[in-house]
């Protein structure tokens, strides 16, 4: 009774956290299938064209379609935008983890936790980073890798709560929290797509 209490209670921190910071709006709903024939009809044809060459085409297109600068760019600056949006994602995900953690209703045994993929998070945005640096100097192998990196992190952090579950009845890995891991999985797959198509092209 007590662990599910306790999960209860994270899962409700959360999600009143996710609403006092306004960080899922973006980030989720991004990663939700978005059928909106009029959001085609008016995005660029490179843009529709590179997100045909993603795993996610609907998705790409809402990620791409919200920075302004997508109606102009070529594909490996649409690969950057995908890239940042990523990153923004990531940034939003560690804050919001680093605010459950520092909440004053979040049980004990969950506050290292949360902490731990806080920083899980800060590093898939490091690497996303240090990608978009590295497409900025057109070494498409290294951002390669940095994204394929970014994309594993938050899969440490779902391990680590199904571990911490196992051996001392913490709290079940929250439903908003493997929301936000699979919004940064799909990301970091249309940007590696795009890498991947910009690869081609040279």
């Amino acid at each position: 009774m007590a662990t599910a209490a306790a999960s209860r209670m994270l899962v409700l921190l959360l999600i009143q956290l996710n609403i006092l910071f306004h960080l899922s709006d973006s980030a989720i709903a991004l990663a939700q299938p978005q059928h909106s024939s009029s959001r085609e009809r008016h995005q660029p044809a490179l843009v529709q064209s590179t997100c045909n060459s993603t795993s996610f085409y609907d998705l790409c297109i809402a990620a791409l379609a919200a920075d302004p600068s997508s109606t102009t760019a070529d594909v490996p600056g649409l690969c950057a935008i995908a890239v940042s949006a990523a990153a923004a994602n990531a940034t939003g995900t560690a804050s919001f983890l680093s605010n459950a953690s520092d909440a004053a209703a979040t049980p004990d045994a969950d506050r290292a936790l949360l902490r731990t993929c806080a920083g899980k998070y800060a590093a898939a945005r490091d690497a996303l980073l240090a990608a978009r640096a590295s497409l900025a100097e057109q070494d498409y192998d290294y951002a390669f890798v940095h994204v394929s990196a970014a994309a594993e992190y938050p899969a440490v952090c779902r391990t680590l709560f199904r571990r911490q579950q196992r051996t001392s009845r913490a709290a079940a890995y929250p439903p908003e929290l493997a929301k936000r891991e699979e919004a940064l999985r799909r990301l970091c797959t249309i940007t590696l797509d795009i890498i991947s198509l910009v690869q081609t092209q040279e």
